[in-house]
């Protein structure tokens, strides 16, 4: 390659008329300010525009944090709130027993007497485990929608899966009650 003289770039120039030189001048300036805006001032604004774009999704996750934050307090008081439907460290035999001191407490609060309670087992699902019980019992037709109720309302997550129904004999107000009742427990 051939280094370019001054002297010959200059004598190039002096015969260029005055017209030539301004279209050489401006095409340089184009070029040059082409260049310039490729090389140096694209990739600056690409850059910063690729920064700003982080920026604004730091700044989005950190108002969303701030918001859970905010809320800390009360997410805490609604984890107590529930604290007892969430699983505990109680074994197997301890939370059948629970289960059955339960039932036996709402018997006896609705005036219903238990006439045989046997533990069905455990079964799990998923996150959960159902805890099952069988209940025999005798008692009126009120105390035992009474019974049932409070089955069904107990802040143990109880319900009353099957139930069946007969009167103790023809002209008794008095009906026996077969009935499964579970416990679900959330892990």
């Amino acid at each position: 390659m051939k280094i370019i003289n001054l002297q010959v770039l200059s004598m190039v120039l002096s015969r260029l008329s005055k017209r030539e030189k301004a279209i050489l001048y401006g095409t340089v300036l184009v070029v040059s300010l082409t260049a310039i805006d490729r090389l140096i001032i694209n990739p600056i604004f690409s850059k910063m525009e690729a920064l700003n774009k982080q920026i604004q999704e730091k700044d989005a996750g950190i108002k969303k944090d701030l918001r859970i934050l905010a809320q800390k307090e009360r997410i805490l008081a609604e984890k107590v709130k529930y604290a007892s439907f969430l699983s505990s460290s109680a074994s197997e035999e301890e939370e059948m027993t629970s289960i059955l001191k339960e039932v036996e407490a709402l018997a006896g609060k609705s005036s219903v007497y238990l006439v045989d309670m046997k533990p069905v087992g455990l079964k799990k699902s998923g996150s959960s485990e159902k805890y099952l019980i069988n209940v025999n019992c005798e008692a009126q037709m009120e105390q035992l929608t009474e019974f049932i109720y409070n089955i069904e309302s107990s802040n143990k997550l109880l319900s009353v899966e099957k139930c069946q129904i007969n009167p103790k004999s023809k002209d008794s107000s008095v009906v026996k009650c077969s009935m499964s009742i579970a416990k679900i427990v959330v892990k």
